[in-house]
Formats: structure tokens, C-alpha cells, sequence
């Protein structure tokens, strides 16, 4: 039997040919189901392709750069141009290309399930099992392909909400193709996210592998994060167009979904479900790590001789298997697949700048706002003030003291003359490097990923780990799950929170902390203190800070600024990205090339703007010059066009289509939002 793959309309991938507007196919292939899919090894083999295409890595993030670059476009950090989703106009609806909506993954995984499961039994006991090989281990790579399933669905369900549901290969026949581009309701598609994420915990629950290896508390942990995003999202879109039977929401004008009732009997039962379904997945996850999670001292290390900081080494280290709390890391090699994390680390972050609102947000390491020990820019005894980046760190969060980078500091530290690409020491911020990617942004710049071995700096190949997944981010998730539900936090959410702050070297008293916010001094620097455009309460915008501040840089803050709807107050308000504070402090003293004139070839911002360097106002040419801004329907992708012409079962009236646009974008090529 030949295999056609048939990717749902618009997939585009190496080896894909174009045969006609309507769909891509594969070349035919040899590869024959009856006689593969036989033994374990070859179910292993199949799995093993999909893994470094599904799941987050570095080589994987767009840009080879990993972390630098992966929360870029957010609060945390900004890259060398602004990106057009706060740029008023500028994002707009694809006509034929886009790699959001694709469906190739998609299919190898619906390929591998409906020809395995046929040889193992539906039912997912093995009663019909034909394949051979040790039964732990078969189980296991239909559980790793459940979840693989599970994770290309995530990315396709947070950026467009309502998607398409298949679980088969498809024929090549039109009509099905058609028919299955309806789209599910958001909800329902988290949903069958969460039952291919049971099925795999289910199945791996036997056989231990190695953490390089997708497991069972991988599956978990995933659950914890799917469930807490709908639950959130439903929350604060709830009425809107953004759920499903909110006002204007688009799928109702279609037939398939016109009728539509939440399985759970109402939108509050099922926010309810969800945010349950995280708490129970978040905490058996949990419990099972949070006496193992890696060690901080709290100090970043400076010579060869000093005791290594655990916590800064899981981040940078080779091999990732000693560290408990990695629960899934990608492993490379110098001779074979290598990125370049390291390097972006060790100079500039490939000019992608930490914004002064994240180094605002970090606590003192007395658990107090820094706005409580005088202002931001003099402080007082205790908090040093912003004039230079040494005083910044100082009696801080220790995550802020770790990772924040300064110049002086030893960048190096286990000297290979191969490592000719590397820094030694951290410089004075260039800042004024404009065209290079070793320039610094905003000048402040994160170490986190990067290596102190300057083997790992050879024509900018690095091999240290990328971690996919790893368990804080369990207690993190238990923590806001059980504060939206309940509003309150329970015994288990306090001694979660305790223990990430401890780690952090932060006064475990997160009550003193709580009582001491002023909101409105916090709306200045981090855009998940509002929702809906409003400012939330001091309880919950902790919570929100500790995950802001512990899983930084690791691609998860734009999600979460998305399903809080925090960007609302942006419609009204622009919102300007800032730096180091530049002017009229010591730091300006570091360069005699600070142009602020204004003209195109303007090295820095104008101190008639702001004391702080504004990467995007050194000239009104730069796109968001005038502050980011925020439209409605950013909070979810555009369909590309194309997917509503080739979806037609006649004629030439997109709106035929058994797709529907997201709300508020038009259903034109090249055109910008509605609202």
C-alpha cells in the first residue's frame, strides 16, 4: 500500500510538492504499513523523527537562537524592529503563506495511530497487540505519539482558537477535505487535547526512560498547562466573541456549530472543568518534584575555583539527565546538531533587550516591591537605584542577580582556544551598535543559556541542552489554577509558593509582598497586572509576577499574556519600551557616540523623551515610535485566505467556506484588523 500524505489544504514542508491550488501532497512513498509498524524499535524509530520538528527546542524556536528571541514581542523582551502585532495596520491577514495553519504533524501522527492501534487494540489494552517487542516499551511510543499529537494541536489551538479536529489520515478526495476543515470550538479542542494527553500518561505510566524521552509527567505537566489556558481564557473573554456563544463569536454563523452547548451545561461549569483538570494534573506532578527541584545559591559563579550554582548550570550544562526537575530536554552534539543559544548569551542576545519593566517587576530579596524603597531611578539604602546595572542587582531577586548581565563580569570561565567566537568579559553595553547582531537593544541583556566552558563558542556551534519542559512550572501552574477557581489560595498553592521563592532567595512571605503592591505602580511596568483592561487584584498579580519571573525567557509569555487578556488597556493607551537609564547617570559616561538628534542615523533615543533608552523613539521613522498599541483581534492569528478559496465546494464566495474567520479580521487578503 502506498501512503499519500495528505496535509489539510496548506502544509508546506521539505520534500512537498505543489500539485494544484486546492491541496500538497508527499511524492508516493514504499513505505508499507503491513510490513512496518511490526516491532517496538520501529515504532521507536518513527516517534524519534517527529521529535525534534514537535517539540520546543532550541533548533526549533525560528531563529536558532532559542530563548533569545522566543519571548520577544512581549514586556519581557523586544527585538531589534518592533514587532508588527503593536503596530497599528501593519499585521495582516495572510493571502497564500503562513506556517500557522498547517497540518503535517498532524497527519504523521494520525498516520502512525491509525495503523498501530489496528495491530495494538483500539481500546488501548493491547488485546489485539501483533507487534512485537516488550509490551512497556510498545505502550510507551503509542503514549509519545499521543502526545506529540497533543502538542501540535496546542500550538494550533492558542494562536487560532477554534480549529479543525481530525484523527485520520484523510483520502485524497475533496469533499472529505473539505468537511473536515469545520471548525471545532475552542473548548472542544482543549479538550481532545487533554484526552490525547490521558491516553499518554496512561500509556507510559510502565516504563521508565530517560528524561530525554517523553514520560509520563511530561503528558502531566502538559495537561496542567492546556487546562489552565482555556480555563483562563474563558474566564476573561468570557461574553466576548472570543468563546464560543459570546457575542459576535464568528462560529455561530455557521450551521455545524450554530447550536452549539457546552458539554458541562454553561461557560462557568466549564472554566470550572478546566481549571479543576489543572490542578489535578499540576499536582501530581507537584508532589512528586518539589523536594527535588535544582538548587540555587543564589550567587552567580566568577572564577573556575568557586562552587558551581546548580540552578544557572541547568540552563547551560551538556547533559540534563542529573538535574529531577527537567522533565524533557534536547540533547546535541558538537559533530551533529548543534545552535546558537550560547553565543546570543555570551554578547548581546542577539539583540534581543530585556525591558526595565521585567527588571522593575523583580522583587527585593526582602520580598518588597522595589517602588517601596524610594524611586526607581535614586532607591535608597537598601534598593541602589537604576543609574548603573550594578546598583540594579543589588539585594535583589536572586533570578534578577543570576541572570541579568553586567559588565565586568567574567563571561568565561573554562578557557579552549577553540572558542574564538566568545567574550571573556561582559562590556559596556553596545548599545549604538545598530546593525550588529552583537548589539545590545535595550542594554540590559539575560546570561540564562548561556555556557562558562568556552568550548562551546567554535563558529557559534554550542551544544549545550535545550530543556523542553521541567516541573517549577507545575507548582506555578497549581498556584493560579487554584487562585482563579477558588479565589483563595489552599495549603498546597502556599507551600508551592514558599518553596519558588526560597529557591530564589526571596523572603518566603508572600503575604508581606501582597500587602505591600500598589497596583497601579505595577500596571507600569508589566502588562499582566490588568485583564480585560482592568487592574486585577494583589493576591493574584503575584502569582502572576513569581511566573513572570521564574520561567522568563522561555517562551511562554506572550501565551499567557494572551489568555489573561492583558493587552486591552493598550487600545486606549500606547505603551513604550524601555531600558537602561541612559541619561544623566553614570552610564552615559560609557559612550562618545550617543547621538539623540533625532534623523535616521540616530544611535539612541532623545533624553527630551525619557531619561531611559527607547529602542523604538530614536527616530519618528521606526515603526511603534509612537508606543506599541493593541487591537482586539490580535489576540488570536488571521486565517491565511488562500485556506477559504481552496475550501469552497463551488463557486467564488469565500463566505461558502465551511471555515470562518477570527474575530474581527476581515476576510480579505492584506488587510489589517477591523477593531
Amino acid at each position: 500500500m502506498k501512503i499519500v500524505k495528505i496535509i489539510m489544504i496548506s502544509a508546506v514542508v521539505t520534500g512537498l510538492v505543489s500539485c494544484d491550488d486546492f491541496l500538497d501532497r508527499t511524492p508516493q512513498s514504499n513505505l508499507s504499513p503491513e510490513t512496518y509498524f511490526t516491532n517496538s524499535s520501529q515504532l521507536k524509530a518513527y516517534a524519534d523523527r517527529m521529535y525534534p520538528d514537535i517539540l520546543p527546542s532550541h533548533s526549533n524556536s525560528g531563529n536558532n537562537y532559542g530563548i533569545y528571541g522566543i519571548d520577544a514581542g512581549t514586556d519581557n523582551q523586544t527585538g531589534a524592529e518592533a514587532s508588527n502585532i503593536y503596530a497599528d495596520g501593519l499585521w495582516k491577514v495572510p493571502n497564500t503563506e503562513s506556517n500557522d495553519w498547517k497540518f503535517d504533524w498532524i497527519y504523521h501522527t494520525n498516520f502512525f495511530l491509525s495503523n498501530v492501534l489496528v495491530k495494538y487494540g483500539e481500546d488501548l489494552n493491547g488485546s489485539q497487540n501483533t507487534i512485537e517487542g516488550n509490551i512497556s516499551e510498545i505502550k510507551h511510543y503509542i503514549g509519545e505519539v499521543y502526545f506529540l499529537r497533543a502538542c501540535e494541536y496546542f500550538k494550533r489551538y492558542w494562536k487560532f482558537g477554534d480549529f479543525p479536529i481530525v484523527t485520520e489520515p484523510l483520502p485524497d478526495d475533496k469533499d472529505v477535505l473539505i468537511e473536515v476543515n469545520k471548525r471545532m470550538p475552542r473548548n472542544e479542542v482543549a479538550r481532545f487535547i487533554l484526552s490525547d494527553l490521558d491516553k499518554a500518561a496512561t500509556l507510559m505510566s510502565e516504563q521508565q526512560m530517560g528524561t530525554n524521552r517523553i514520560n509520563k509527567d511530561v503528558a502531566l505537566l502538559l495537561k496542567s498547562r492546556v487546562a489552565l489556558f482555556e480555563g483562563t481564557w474563558l474566564k476573561y473573554f468570557k461574553g466576548t466573541a472570543f468563546v464560543p456563544n459570546g457575542e459576535g463569536w464568528p462560529g455561530k454563523n455557521k450551521e455545524y456549530n450554530a447550536n452549539y452547548q457546552y458539554q458541562s451545561g454553561s461557560i462557568d461549569n466549564e472554566i470550572t472543568y478546566f481549571l479543576e483538570q489543572s490542578m489535578v494534573a499540576a499536582k501530581e506532578v507537584a508532589e512528586k518534584y518539589k523536594g527535588s527541584l535544582t538548587a540555587n545559591t543564589g550567587v552567580l559563579q566568577q572564577s573556575a575555583t568557586e562552587p558551581e550554582n546548580p540552578y544557572f548550570e541547568m540552563f547551560a550544562n551538556e547533559d540534563l539527565s542529573s538535574y529531577p526537575e527537567v522533565l524533557l530536554w534536547r540533547q546535541y552534539g558538537r559533530s551533529l546538531v548543534t545552535h546558537a543559544v550560547d553565543i546570543a548569551a555570551n554578547q548581546g542576545n542577539n539583540r534581543i533587550g530585556v525591558t526595565r519593566g521585567l527588571v522593575n517587576n523583580f522583587l527585593m530579596s526582602d520580598g518588597t516591591p522595589v517602588y517601596k524603597n524610594g524611586s526607581y531611578a535614586d532607591g535608597n539604602e537598601y534598593y541602589k537605584g537604576d543609574k548603573t546595572i550594578h546598583d540594579v542587582r543589588q539585594n535583589r531577586d536572586s533570578r534578577l542577580v543570576v541572570f541579568l548581565k553586567e559588565p565586568g563580569q567574567k563571561s568565561i570561565l573554562y578557557e579552549n582556544p577553540e572558542g574564538t567566537e566568545a567574550w571573556m568579559e561582559e562590556p559596556y553595553p553596545l548599545i549604538t551598535s545598530v546593525d550588529d547582531q552583537r548589539g545590545y537593544l535595550t542594554g540590559y541583556a539575560l546570561r540564562k543559556g548561556g555556557s562558562f566552558d568556552q568550548s562551546n563558542y567554535l563558529n557559534m556551534n554550542s551544544y549545550s541542552a535545550s530543556i523542553c519542559y521541567r516541573a517549577a512550572e507545575a507548582l506555578l501552574n497549581y498556584m493560579e489554577a487554584c487562585y482563579e477557581k477558588n479565589s483563595s489560595l489552599d495549603n498546597l498553592a502556599k507551600e508551592y509558593w514558599q518553596i519558588i521563592r526560597e529557591r530564589a532567595h526571596v523572603d518566603s512571605n508572600f503575604e508581606k509582598t501582597i500587602s505591600q503592591t500598589d497596583m497601579n505602580e505595577e500596571a507600569k511596568n508589566d502588562w499582566g497586572a490588568y485583564s480585560g483592561g482592568r487592574l486585577i487584584d494583589a493576591t493574584l498579580y503575584n502569582i502572576r509576577r513569581e511566573r513572570r519571573c521564574e520561567l522568563m525567557a522561555e517562551g511562554l509569555r506572550y501565551m499567557d499574556l494572551c489568555r489573561w487578556r492583558a493587552m486591552d488597556q493598550m487600545i486606549s493607551t500606547p505603551y513604550f519600551v524601555e531600558g537602561i537609564h541612559i541619561w544623566n547617570t553614570p552610564m552615559e559616561k560609557w559612550y562618545n557616540d550617543l547621538l539623540a538628534d533625532g534623523s535616521d542615523k540616530a544611535t539612541v533615543s532623545s533624553p527630551t523623551v525619557s531619561e531611559y533608552l527607547r529602542p523604538y523613539q530614536k527616530n519618528s521613522n521606526q515603526k511603534c515610535s509612537n508606543g506599541y498599541m493593541w487591537h482586539m483581534a490580535h489576540y488570536l492569528t488571521p486565517i491565511m485566505y488562500k485556506q477559504f478559496l481552496v475550501t469552497l465546494p463551488s463557486g467564488n464566495n469565500v463566505e461558502d467556506s465551511p471555515l470562518y474567520q477570527n474575530p474581527y479580521w476581515p476576510l480579505v487578503a492584506d488587510q489589517p484588523a477591523e477593531k
